[in-house]
């Protein structure tokens, strides 16, 4: 009796006990995708080189203040345009991370072959994209997220997006931030 007695209070305290989840309960973690306009452009030297305009000194601000926006996230891949602007923009959260930024183009195809490149991005993992201010909300849809704004003004530049991949393959949502220094 006493036999059956301690294992009844051993087999009630392992009951009683909280157990962890198993790790197939644990909620998936999604891909996060950061998403910004160039930062502020400086003068255009040669009207035949649109491709070729730099950042003004606000830009260049702007940029870092996105480095230090992102800089504690699990950015592992960037991408960009192949303009100076947005290559200059992605450049300081670039170097920090120690990673390569990639371009891609802005046409309808291009977006698509995007958008699937981010997926293949580890869960957990985070990527930054840098467009136009008539680029980035076609790539935020071409995610499958909703716009969170209607559209960018041609002097807009502090919006950082988030749009969360679910691992679940669930809908994917979108969000408008802001970072940087904001017109007044």
């Amino acid at each position: 009796m006493l036999l059956l007695t301690r294992l009844f209070y051993l087999l009630l305290t392992v009951l009683s006990a909280p157990a962890a989840a198993p790790a197939h309960f644990a909620k998936p973690k999604a891909i996060t995708v950061y998403l910004v306009r160039h930062a502020e452009k400086g003068p255009l030297a040669d009207p035949q080189k649109p491709a070729e305009q730099p950042l003004s000194t606000a830009g260049d601000q702007r940029a870092f203040a996105l480095r230090d926006a992102l800089g504690k996230q699990p950015i592992v891949a960037v991408y960009s345009t192949d303009t100076k602007r947005t290559r200059d923009t992605a450049a300081p959260l670039a170097e920090a991370k120690k990673l390569t930024t990639e371009t891609y183009t802005t046409d309808a195809p291009g977006l698509a072959a995007l958008a699937a490149r981010i997926r293949q991005t580890t869960p957990g993992k985070a990527v930054l994209v840098v467009g136009h201010s008539n680029t980035v909300l076609e790539t935020i849809e071409a995610l499958g997220a909703v716009r969170p704004v209607k559209t960018i003004a041609d002097d807009e530049f502090g919006y950082l997006f988030e749009v969360k991949l679910p691992a679940s393959g669930g809908p994917a949502t979108a969000v408008a931030r802001r970072y940087g220094a904001q017109k007044k």
